[in-house]
């Protein structure tokens, strides 16, 4: 076979003393790859390595895609009803809200300010039933711009909400009270009117004028909607609101905003932006993702160290053809560049197919999902678990690139062992022993 290779490359013009990865080192590498009968058990290895490197980096692409698309979809749907900024008064009550949210909004970089009282109840239906909810008191055309809720209403409309006579609640407290739009539903607060005997609940009645649904189960089941004037009467709160919030068009530069929302305010205020009202969460999402990342590069460690013993036991098999190669003229680099070649080749194959796999996974997730809740009569991914009703997937080209290199930079230093060691073969103890 070394005889064979060589005279092909004689006639080609290259010899093996040619340049650095000639033709007549590929031709070389490429034969190595190809298994005869007698090398299968060496073949089945180069095979699991490539399997595995491909398994390892598709592994990745389509985690690390998914811990993308969950972080994307939870700030997306956590901000799209939380404001990015939250303006607390810090020297009395804001009772110029008006005025301090038209200032507000005015602000370069802000797109909206939205004057908020809220309040814990319990809600519950005439037919039974009761759950804890949150009442947000906003105005109809604040309600109106935030698209996260205007833009989701699945039943009903806003026009009992703007005039004031309905509240707005979410899918799941509908599906969980039996409720549907006109129905009416049952606020108690424990804040109520002050009594000689104390303070008694505060227990009224709404009709429901529509029902959103935004995609995130916590707060389809737990949060209601109710006109701002009639929330500043049922929290004992007229002619003022508990805060602003304020939704800006970059909320990753919210810091460069906040000199710019402190003196538009013209007083006393505290700020605090979704960072901090967050921290723990997200900061336990980079925490997962960052320990994701390691765990599974391990895959690709693993198929890296088949690609050391596949060429370790190619080495072995091949000693009489390199000592034939180094006596008719190979160089010790030629014959490391040879092995390095076959064993790279397995690598960037590997890695090639997995990112392949990976985003094919990736762009058909949500269907997959599906077929394996079907398979299996279980619903895969429950969105009141996980808060969100679909699977999502979003892949980052920084983090596909880097994927790639770590999986190629692996595969590449598990070669270089064993192509030196056939590099330093002695071919008269090659010979000797063959």
């Amino acid at each position: 076979m070394a005889e064979a290779a060589v005279d092909r490359s004689s006639k080609s013009g290259l010899g093996p003393a040619g340049k650095p990865f000639s033709t007549f080192e590929r031709l070389v590498a490429w034969r190595y790859l190809r298994a005869r009968r007698k090398e299968a058990f060496i073949s089945v290895i180069a095979g699991f390595s490539f399997v595995g490197i491909m398994l390892g980096v598709a592994t990745l692409i389509i985690v690390m895609a998914v811990m993308n698309g969950f972080r994307t979809e939870l700030v997306s749907r956590i901000l799209g009803i939380n404001g990015h900024m939250i303006v607390q008064p810090s020297d009395g009550p804001f009772t110029d809200y008006a005025d301090l949210s038209s200032r507000l909004a005015a602000v370069p970089g802000v797109k909206m300010a939205l004057p908020l009282v809220e309040g814990q109840v319990l809600a519950s239906a005439q037919a039974g039933g009761s759950t804890g909810a949150l009442v947000r008191g906003a105005r109809a055309e604040d309600l109106t711009k935030l698209k996260t809720i205007s833009g989701n209403i699945k039943s009903g409309d806003m026009v009992g909400f703007a005039s004031g006579q309905g509240v707005l609640i979410g899918t799941g407290m509908a599906n969980q009270l039996g409720l549907s739009v006109g129905d009416l539903i049952t606020l108690t607060s424990p804040d109520g009117d002050i009594t000689p005997m104390g303070v008694s609940p505060r227990v009224k009645s709404y009709k429901i004028s529509g029902l959103f649904e935004i995609g995130m189960s916590e707060y389809d089941s737990s949060i209601i909607f109710m006109p701002l004037e009639e929330a500043q009467l049922y929290f004992n709160a007229e002619g003022l609101v508990q805060s602003i919030e304020l939704f800006v068009d970059h909320p990753d530069d919210i810091d460069t905003l906040r000199p710019k929302v402190e003196e538009a305010a013209g007083r006393q205020i505290n700020l605090t932006d979704w960072r901090q009202r967050n921290q723990t969460f997200f900061s336990a999402l980079q925490v997962e993702r960052n320990v994701m990342f390691m765990i599974l590069t391990l895959i690709v460690l693993v198929a890296a160290l088949n690609i050391i013993s596949g060429l370790i036991m190619l080495v072995k098999d091949k000693s009489s053809d390199i000592a034939i190669l180094r006596t008719m003229g190979a160089s010790a680099g030629a014959i490391m560049r040879i092995f390095f070649m076959t064993g790279a080749a397995i690598g960037i194959v590997g890695t090639v197919a997995g990112v392949l796999l990976g985003v094919l996974v990736c762009v058909n997730i949500e269907s997959i999902r599906q077929f394996f809740s079907w398979i299996s009569g279980t619903v895969i991914f429950n969105p009141q678990v996980y808060f969100l009703s679909q699977l999502p997937a979003e892949m980052q080209l920084s983090e596909t690139i880097s994927i790639v290199i770590m999986a190629l930079t692996l595969s590449f230093i598990a070669t270089i062992f064993p192509a030196w060691r056939a590099s330093r073969l002695d071919p008269v103890q090659a010979l000797r022993y063959e």
